[in-house]
């Protein structure tokens, strides 16, 4: 259906527009008419007409005064202009406004036909246009909270690389690299720091989660993620490493209003906490930092810069250094851990290099903590003693030099021992399964029946049995069943039939097929040749 406004001081004018548009099309067009300048605004306003078809000099308002007006309120109308005055500058006017043709009177009926066709096709276009932007809006709703929870789930549990957070910036539009966690929990009632009927809560809150997202969205403006438990996790990026004293005053008085505002709503008490600014890819020690100023406090709202809950350190202390540096130690990367520990200590050496106590017993902190996390990722058996010599060791070394000479050692060493482990795993699993292999190639075999034996998933053993032999588990039974017939037939007087039994194979036929794929020859030719 599309809406037909005929505009024009004369009546025999509209009646024949509007004769023809109903011979043509029928009940297509709902048409309405208009004889002067305010008219047709009025009639415009009511009837929001698709295609108006327009004469310029009507009474009072005229008609390009008229379509100034009528364009503020609908900005899909296609404008038609039909005039007995062949004023350049009127069409000229008219054409500013997106005038689809301008025709001077007398007009023919084709011509008013064809021109009123373009119309509908434009209008028709732009309605196609409207409804597929709907869809994809429609879309978009549904998948970008989505792609939003993503983010925020693998920046608190750190399961992703680099190129994950980089793809869901891309997606979600962040340009920051930095940004600071919101934790909101809620409960029937809070009593000190805790909140009541966490389960109840959470199911109502998932029912009502679209609500209260929504409502969040005014006074937090952040990536709001999925209900977990009692509480709701908010990432809120951030162009800068730091936040300003008023920044921060104004977070905390959008969040006293959210949860008031929520808790108006709602049956529920509401608390919002507030983690520090830090690089993206530590939202997840900000989320700590939100969930403890939450539990050191009993206020509604809390920021973690407010009343600080987790170890302050100096200005110019390097912690994303010592970060990576233990990083690396647990993913027993020697080679990076060593690196980092070497820059570690020429800082130490840049900003303290006539306090080498302190740098001594840093450097003892360090490989203390190091070997720890070594021993906790490969299981050795820690002996109390074991470092009953470290400390008579650092304090009979002459100069930094040979302090540092000793602190990456004990570095690499820790890392060292964290590499050596996963690589003695993998091999230990492989071996075993080889001997396995070699004991029982006679008989059916399986990678299920191998993996079962190493208690590795047939999968991970497939994949780790190639990295580590560089051929896979058929390739590798097969080439010692193979040497293994070779063997026999030239050493023992057995038939065909019996030595393919031997070597694991129930079908004659096949076994000399194989044989021959992997040596050239058939049994036979082998036997005699």
């Amino acid at each position: 259906m599309y809406k037909v406004m005929l505009a024009d001081d004369e009546g025999i004018v509209i009646d024949s527009l509007k004769f023809i548009i109903e011979k043509e099309y029928g009940s297509k067009c709902e048409i309405r008419t208009a004889k002067t300048g305010r008219q047709v605004i009025e009639l415009a306003e009511e009837f929001q007409p698709d295609i108006a078809f327009m004469d310029i000099q009507m009474p009072g308002i005229n008609g390009i005064e008229a379509m100034h007006e009528i364009r503020r309120s609908n900005k899909h109308i296609v404008f038609i202009v039909m005039t007995a005055y062949d004023k350049f500058d009127y069409a000229k006017e008219s054409i500013s406004l997106g005038v689809l043709d301008y025709l001077n009177k007398p007009v023919s009926k084709d011509t008013i036909i064809n021109v009123f066709s373009k119309a509908m096709n434009q209008i028709d276009g732009e309605r196609t246009k409207r409804s597929n932007d709907l869809r994809v809006r429609e879309k978009l709703e549904t998948v970008v909270p989505i792609i939003e929870n993503g983010l925020i789930q693998d920046l608190l549990f750190r399961e992703y690389f680099e190129e994950d957070i980089n793809n869901y910036k891309t997606l979600l539009g962040i340009d920051s690299d930095y940004g600071y966690m919101a934790c909101m929990v809620f409960g029937r009632e809070q009593v000190g720091n805790y909140m009541t009927s966490a389960v109840a809560v959470s199911i109502q809150a998932q029912k009502a989660y679209r609500e209260i997202h929504t409502i969040t969205e005014d006074y937090i403006k952040g990536i709001i993620g999925s209900v977990m438990s009692n509480k709701i996790p908010i990432l809120i990026p951030c162009d800068s490493s730091t936040l300003s004293y008023n920044d921060r005053n104004i977070i905390v008085e959008n969040a006293r209003a959210l949860c008031r505002k929520l808790s108006e709503r709602f049956d529920m008490n509401f608390r919002v906490g507030f983690g520090s600014v830090k690089p993206l890819d530590r939202m997840s020690e900000s989320y700590e930092e939100a969930n403890s100023v939450l539990i050191a406090t009993t206020s509604h709202v809390a920021h973690v810069d407010d009343m600080p809950v987790a170890c302050q350190y100096e200005e110019n202390y390097p912690m994303d250094m010592e970060k990576r540096l233990f990083n690396e130690i647990s993913l027993g990367n020697v080679s990076d851990s060593v690196a980092v520990s070497q820059a570690f200590f020429e800082w130490m050496e840049l900003n303290y290099s006539n306090d080498n106590d302190s740098i001594r017993l840093k450097c003892l902190e360090f490989v203390l903590w190091a070997e720890h996390l070594a021993y906790e990722k490969t299981g050795r058996m820690y002996e109390f003693k074991s470092r009953s010599n470290y400390l008579s060791e650092l304090l009979n070394l002459k100069d930094l030099e040979e302090v540092k000479m000793w602190f990456v050692t004990k570095i690499k060493a820790a890392a060292f021992s964290v590499s050596n482990k996963h690589e003695a795993q993998s091999m230990s699993a492989v071996n075993m399964a080889k001997q396995y292999i070699d004991e029982n190639y006679m008989k059916e075999l399986t990678l299920d029946d191998v993996s079962r034996v190493v208690n590795i998933s047939s999968y991970y053993f497939s994949k780790l049995f190639k990295e580590e032999t560089g051929e896979n588990f058929i390739d590798y039974l097969t080439k010692l069943r193979i040497e293994t017939a070779k063997n026999l037939l030239k050493t023992t007087t057995k038939s065909i039939k019996e030595i393919s039994a031997d070597v694991g194979y129930s079908d004659p036929n096949y076994f000399s097929r194989n044989f021959k794929k992997y040596t050239g020859k058939t049994p036979t030719d082998f036997q005699r040749g």
